[in-house]
């Protein structure tokens, strides 16, 4: 299913503050809402998580990225086409017009950094290392601690996972349970929790290969 790109009706229009300085217009999209492009126009995530993807001629999809509190994103960082923004959450989002991109370049830098680290996770070899890894880079955006380890707090299918890995879904629910039986991973609520300490993590990565 290809989305459409234009808001709906339960987009709501606002005006707060943004540490770019000054009143910036903001817009509040629902989860699986798309993002509007414009050519001119970046978009500050100031609450929720987003994923930017293309499709194939076939409609395969093919993830570019996730983006999350603080992250740059819109149609000037990429020009690929088609292209895409879903919201994987609600969102909240401050319109950055082009005569203040340069007051953030530090956000700037980290979505090319961001999309660099991914484009290196997705080529690791074998894919239980490179599932393993970019559980990983998803815990360090999106985790946060809780008693059993570190939890992703975002709710991402096994589906998801594939479209990001360059795989298939019944490979990637494989290699969960094999990390499951391990007991490196655990499900919970639909999330999932990396169990090892962060120290063990790029030894445990270490060892993948």
């Amino acid at each position: 299913m290809i989305y459409s790109t234009t808001p709906t009706l339960n987009s709501s229009v606002l005006s707060n503050s943004s540490p770019l300085g000054g009143q910036l217009p903001q817009q509040i999209f629902t989860r699986r809402q798309v993002i509007p492009l414009q050519n001119d126009v970046l978009w500050r995530i100031e609450h929720g998580a987003v994923r930017s993807l293309t499709w194939s001629e076939d409609g395969t999809f093919i993830t570019l990225g996730y983006w999350g509190l603080g992250d740059l994103i819109g149609y000037p960082l990429s020009r690929v086409k088609p292209y895409q923004i879903e919201c994987l959450t609600g969102v909240e989002i401050s319109i950055v017009p082009p005569d203040l991109w340069h007051q953030d370049i530090n956000a700037l830098l980290s979505h090319i950094q961001q999309v660099e680290n991914l484009l290196s996770i997705v080529h690791q070899k074998p894919i239980l290392l490179r599932l393993w890894q970019f559980l990983v880079w998803l815990s360090e955006k999106f985790g946060r601690d809780v008693d059993k380890g570190k939890l992703i707090d975002l709710n991402v299918t096994h589906q998801d996972i594939a479209e990001v890995l360059n795989t298939t879904r019944v490979t990637i629910t494989r290699l969960l349970q094999q990390l499951e039986e391990e007991g490196t991973v655990l499900r919970h609520k639909r999330r999932i929790i990396l169990r090892l300490p962060n120290k063990l993590i790029q030894n445990y990565s270490s060892a993948l290969y």
